[in-house]
């Protein structure tokens, strides 16, 4: 059991070590007890700015520790910053940050934590892949209303990869091997051309086995790896003027989704007992490819004023098969059902910024944004009234775009105090035209049936409809410095995340929050001990959620009118000689208030389709959802855990002039999330675990280096989300994993 005591007992222990390393540090020489933490760089505010200087509750990783952290991937992020959760939802991920974020897979509903590659705005989908060649992480925590604007109520994600550099060869090569059949092959090499020209190309492989055992009559080896990446990346960069242009592109194949049945559902009476086993009846398969292009130019002024556009495209696509049920129950009450869907989204990005020269009394940055999101959805359930039965068919197609205006300005009141003001205005429209139809035993549709669709069937109901939306959002802020070892900082925030709709008759408000926030940055011990300390309290407004929409039986949102979250979160690093070691740790309270009726998905048999009947409408056209109603009850927020802390401890020993070994372990703890407003601890419920994982270096001449490496040290079998469409599987996060990884930098 995780206590309130035992956190701060934890905390303070490391704080009596006084000896952490900076997760975005390298580690000072063995004996060296002189040796201080080293500056840590972040550009969220779109310029180069010490971390301590920044006000905003801001964790950074640097790319080259990350695998020491035991962080390979978004999920992993959550065992390294306070306050984050991220959710396995099949589909996407549910990344939520102090109980706001995404909490449903939906491409009806947008983030609420943006996360962006290289400056680009990242769509849900294909978001799952292992990091390679990364620069550094930064996890903002809190509404990003004015640079960020839109889709960041609940924070944002910056991952930045490695950049290259003029006039300097280099690279480094990583093999590695483990358990489960693991493979991985990581790499890059920096050219420099000339002067002003340089490229660096990077790229990876990663094999690995599913960590399930197949049992049902069709075999599947979901949950398997098979990944391949690669970026090309170029600067050009004579005098004054800068253009940075990267392309990746992936290819990732998981042989399906890993999941079983929830207990209590109407599938968990024919799971297998072990959330290892996997017994299906019909193939599954799932592969995501994604293409992130972007071209960033620069020019410098005279005057130190600096011009900037960034241009981006990315073309994202997922095909997944699954076993509806996730059992081999082949029954005329649970009959079996394949899901096949289609999911692609393509997105055109352009942002114009002007920045003002730093060093004067005030600064100031304004800028400009477009966004353009094109989403195609086809989904096909085949046998969902037993064999022979009608398949149906979902098409969602929409068309999205957002604007922003924005600008930010920092006085120097005094010396100390600094007032800084920030505002934005965003604009969101999205329309579409899709519907669900049935596949009927009888081709012709009218006549009593629903009628024509436009292809594939009986039109049942229509997902079509349309939406428009603006919000200004913003920030004003006091920031005290006491000293060059000390930042106090006070403001209040506003976030938005845009509307939507669900149907021609059914629309959703946008979010809106209030962040009210206090924060203290210090330098102790002579630069040693590195803290942030914050407290924060929300107002919450229309929270989205995910419901059955009864106008055309599919998946959608509903708002909830209010909700009030609050908390305190706290990280340190320290260093002392060759001993490191870093913290955290987030008490997060949450409430939603209850709400109308909504329909139990976990109640639902198999074969719904099509809206809530009326009048003149009979099934199949329709399903009768009122015995599957249910109030929602006042409770947290969803995928928000109360408590999250992490802590890291490590010692460089040096074996020789040219030789040290490095010991390093890592904890983390997840506190316990519902999934659904039915608060159920049975069907709605991730149980909160915590993670041990350790790492061992041997380093020889600061060019070779051989790692033996685990995670999940006890086998901990935990709960990482719900999902995969009517949120009647659990997923599980991966058991222990071990192996060996040797790199070169040259």
């Amino acid at each position: 059991m995780f206590t309130k005591n035992a956190c701060l007992c934890g905390g303070a222990a490391v704080f009596v070590m006084a000896s952490g390393l900076s997760p975005a540090q390298t580690a000072a020489p063995a004996g060296d007890a002189g040796a201080v933490l080293d500056e840590i760089v972040i550009t969220a505010q779109r310029r180069s700015e010490n971390l301590q200087t920044v006000p905003i509750a801001v964790t950074a990783l640097q790319g080259s520790d990350l695998e020491g952290k035991a962080v390979v991937s978004i999920a992993d992020l959550q065992y390294a910053s306070p306050s984050l959760s991220v959710g396995n939802a099949g589909l996407t991920n549910a990344v939520n940050i102090r109980g706001i974020g995404l909490a449903s897979g939906s491409p009806n509903v947008g983030n609420g934590v943006a996360t962006y590659i290289d400056g680009l705005f990242q769509p849900p989908i294909v978001t799952t892949s292992p990091f390679f060649d990364i620069a550094d992480i930064e996890v903002l925590r809190g509404p990003q209303g004015t640079l960020v604007g839109s889709n960041s109520t609940g924070g944002a994600i910056f991952i930045n990869s490695q950049n290259p550099k003029l006039g300097e060869t280099g690279g480094y090569v990583s093999v590695g091997g483990g358990n489960y059949g693991a493979v991985s092959t990581q790499g890059a090499v920096n050219i420099p051309v000339n002067d002003v020209l340089a490229f660096r190309a990077a790229g990876e492989d990663n094999q690995r086995d599913s960590f399930y055992a197949s049992i049902g009559p069709d075999y599947t080896n979901a949950g398997s790896l098979d990944q391949k990446a690669g970026r090309l990346s170029m600067l050009f960069k004579p005098g004054a003027f800068q253009l940075l242009a990267k392309i990746e592109y992936s290819d990732q194949m998981t042989g399906g989704y890993a999941a079983t049945p929830v207990p209590g559902s109407q599938y968990a009476p024919f799971a297998p007992t072990n959330p290892f086993q996997l017994s299906y009846d019909t193939p599954n398969a799932n592969n995501e490819t994604g293409l992130i292009s972007s071209v960033e130019m620069r020019y410098e002024l005279a005057d130190g004023i600096t011009l900037r556009s960034l241009t981006g495209y990315q073309d994202k696509n997922i095909h997944n098969v699954e076993d509806y049920d996730g059992t081999a129950e082949n029954t005329p009450a649970n009959p079996q059902l394949t899901w096949d869907q289609l999911v692609r989204e393509r997105e055109w990005t352009e942002e114009l910024n002007v920045l003002s020269p730093k060093g004067n009394s005030y600064d100031w940055v304004v800028g400009a944004y477009a966004q353009r999101n094109k989403i195609d959805v086809n989904i096909s359930e085949y046998g969902s009234t037993g064999p022979g039965g009608p398949a149906l068919y979902i098409f969602d197609p929409q068309n999205k775009t957002t604007t922003g205006l924005f600008g930010q300005i920092n006085f120097k009141l005094t010396p100390q105090f600094e007032l800084q003001t920030g505002l934005r205005y965003s604009t969101f429209k999205v329309d579409g035209d899709g519907f669900v139809s049935l596949v009927l035993p009888t081709p012709a549709c009218g006549h009593g049936l629903p009628p024509a669709a436009p292809w594939n069937g009986c039109q049942v109901a229509s997902t079509a409809g349309a939406e428009s939306d603006g919000r200004a959002t913003g920030k004003v802020a006091l920031n005290y410095t006491v000293d060059d070892r000390n930042l106090l900082y006070a403001f209040v925030a506003r976030g938005y995340k845009s509307g939507g709709f669900n149907s021609p008759t059914s629309n959703f408000d946008p979010e809106t929050v209030m962040d009210y926030e206090l924060g203290w940055k210090s330098t102790l011990l002579d630069g040693h001990v590195r803290t942030q300390l914050g407290a924060f309290d929300y107002r919450y407004n229309n929270f989205q959620f995910t419901e059955i929409t009864l106008t055309n039986g599919q998946s959608g949102i509903a708002n909830l009118p209010t909700a009030t979250i609050n908390g305190i979160e706290a990280t340190m690093q320290a260093r002392l000689g060759g001993w490191g070691a870093d913290a955290g740790v987030s008490y997060v309270h949450s409430k939603l208030p209850s709400g109308g009726p909504f329909v139990n998905t976990h109640l639902l048999p198999p074969g719904t389709a099509g809206p809530q009947c009326t009048p003149g409408v009979v099934p199949p056209a329709c399903f009768d959802y009122t015995p599957y109603l249910q109030t929602a009850s006042s409770g947290p927020n969803l995928y928000s855990p109360t408590w999250t802390a992490n802590a890291g401890l490590e010692y460089k020993a040096s074996l020789t002039d040219t030789i040290t070994l490095t010991p390093r372990v890592n904890y983390a703890y997840l506190g316990s999330q519902f999934t659904s407003l039915t608060y159920s601890e049975v069907t709605d419920f991730l149980p909160s675990h915590s993670l041990l994982s350790a790492l061992v270096t041997l380093k020889v001449h600061d060019n070779w280096s051989v790692e033996a490496y685990g995670t999940n040290l006890a086998n901990k079998v935990y709960r990482t989300g719900e999902g995969l469409n009517n949120g009647n599987y659990y997923f599980y996060g991966p058991p222990r994993q071990y192996g060996i990884r040797a790199d070169y930098q040259f």
